[in-house]
């Protein structure tokens, strides 16, 4: 026969139990949150590639993509680069190299640098 204090240990009571999952739900609640801001900066930055290069979305997410693989920035970061960038007009070179080769806008003229 199982006693009180063994069924306690084997199963959490109800106030125990509620108590997790508020704290399981509180966290997957955050992590949410931070995926829909970053999932909104990428988008922005995917707006101002677009404008800037006359891409299609997807040529747009693959120029970021590009971007963040060539440089090994975080995608999420170089999307925050360049949504400031579109703001402030500053980007940090390695950046802005990559940006201007993938949207074709290197100096392939032939000028003189």
């Amino acid at each position: 026969m199982t006693s009180e204090a063994e069924m306690t240990q084997q199963f959490p009571s109800p106030l125990e139990a509620s108590a997790d999952e508020v704290l399981r739900l509180e966290d997957e609640n955050l992590q949410l949150k931070q995926a829909v801001r970053s999932h909104a900066v990428v988008d922005q930055a995917i707006g101002v590639i677009l404008a800037v290069g006359r891409l299609t979305p997807d040529q747009g997410w693959d120029a970021l993509r590009s971007i963040s693989q060539n440089t090994n920035v975080k995608l999420r970061q170089v999307a925050e680069l360049i949504v400031d960038w579109a703001r402030t007009g500053r980007l940090p070179g390695e950046i802005r190299s990559q940006l201007e080769h993938e949207l074709g806008l290197g100096d392939s003229s032939g000028d003189a640098k």
